[in-house]
């Protein structure tokens, strides 16, 4: 278990999927300064919280809460429907990001039209 929050994990995890700190906000539903006290580890992540991280990434939620230092919570049991939902609204998110990224690319090769 990490004792601080590792940002180094985080943002590579981040580059993996495509994501951003942005993205993070948004999912978290939080400002980007908000998120940056995360990274300094100077805001400490929810049970609810972990587990939409643990989505976006695409790793167990405990891997999240492991690497967000040692008093980060676990989320525990059968999910709700609330944690369904959030589990939905973090795939949706998710796959916002990566329908970004592909229109970006799509975009980049497009030949330009002539005048």
């Amino acid at each position: 278990m990490a004792l601080f929050f590792d940002q180094g994990w985080f943002d590579a995890q981040l580059v993996r999927v495509g994501a951003t700190r942005a993205d993070v906000a948004r999912l978290l539903t939080l400002g980007d300064e908000q998120v940056e006290e995360l990274w300094k580890d100077q805001r400490e992540l929810s049970a609810h919280d972990v587990a939409r991280l643990a989505q976006l990434l695409g790793v167990p939620a405990r891997i999240i809460a492991e690497r967000a230092g040692v008093s980060t919570p676990v989320p525990q049991g059968h999910p709700s429907v609330e944690a369904t939902v959030t589990d939905l609204q973090s795939r949706v998110a998710r796959l916002e990001v990566q329908l970004r990224a592909l229109i970006e690319q799509m975009e980049s090769i497009r030949p330009s039209k002539p005048r």
